[in-house]
């Protein structure tokens, strides 16, 4: 269960970034009302996934998804640059991800 706590915080992190873009500043209410749920609910699903999980994997792992998810939104949504450099940087982060998913102890 605290796996799927992270997934979900990390998966919240790419919802409340995406968020973060439409608030334009903090100056629109309702999306920057939905980005601070957003936060609230991923800082609160990451709590419960570092219950059980060792600090630095769970943090590494909620981050690198945020950063992946919300890497991939600008170049699909956000219409950002898909430049080779930029999908093996991706790819790097992800095999990081797997890494630390793998090297972490058999109990969690």
């Amino acid at each position: 269960m605290p796996w799927f706590h992270l997934i979900i915080a990390g998966l919240l992190e790419v919802a409340w970034a995406v968020g973060l873009k439409q608030t334009a500043g903090w100056t629109r209410l309702w999306p920057s009302v939905i980005t601070v749920a957003l936060m609230i609910a991923s800082f609160f699903f990451l709590s419960l996934a570092l219950r059980t999980l060792p600090l630095g994997t769970s943090y590494a792992i909620w981050t690198g998804i945020g950063a992946v998810g919300t890497a991939l939104i600008g170049i699909f949504i956000f219409d950002e640059p898909r430049t080779a450099a930029r999908l093996v940087c991706i790819l790097l982060i992800i095999s990081g991800i797997i890494g630390l998913k793998l090297a972490s102890s058999p109990q969690s």
